[in-house]
């Protein structure tokens, strides 16, 4: 195919996971630009800590610029990336994006009553719960410009499955 599949969506939506089956069916490289910026510059809570969310944010743009110029990847994205208009036209135009989607109660499961993955620091506080579903009604307009893929009760293989089907079909759903 020669494009590359982005994924956005929330925090737990299962980018990472469904992301690495999909590059394995396609035999595509697999990117998690989290991954990535954590290579390059640390764990994410330190880089909060030292230039805060918008020094974050700008190592996000620098790998969406260089993912930017290849082919042949899955591109897991953090949770925000897509939401910058530049990461989101740049990436956009290299391949196909699919916004995973989940419910605020599967997505107050995967992150908080089953994490065992890496600290979110956009959850610290008193009420993580309340605080994951104001997030996804402040991001849900956001979100809603990308191919929606339903996540809740379907196993990341089937969701792969869903979108390598979606991406040689041509037709969004």
């Amino acid at each position: 195919m020669g494009r590359n599949v982005i994924l956005t969506g929330f925090m737990g939506s299962g980018k990472t996971t469904v992301g690495r089956h999909v590059a394995r069916l396609l035999n595509y490289r697999f990117v998690d630009t989290d991954q990535v910026i954590v290579e390059r510059h640390g764990p994410i809570p330190e880089i909060f800590a030292s230039v805060g969310e918008e020094g974050f944010r700008e190592h996000e743009r620098q790998v969406a610029t260089e993912l930017a110029e290849q082919t042949d990847l899955v591109i897991s994205t953090g949770g925000r990336l897509m939401l910058d208009d530049e990461n989101a036209r740049l990436l956009g135009l290299t391949g196909r994006v699919f916004c995973l989607a989940a419910s605020a109660e599967e997505t107050i499961r995967r992150v908080i009553t089953e994490s065992e993955g890496p600290e979110r620091p956009l959850l610290a506080g008193d009420n993580p719960e309340a605080l994951v579903r104001s997030l996804l009604a402040d991001r849900a307009p956001l979100y809603s410009r990308f191919e929606q893929v339903d996540t809740d009760g379907r196993s990341p293989q089937i969701i792969a499955r869903d979108i390598i089907d979606r991406m040689h079909s041509n037709n969004p759903i």
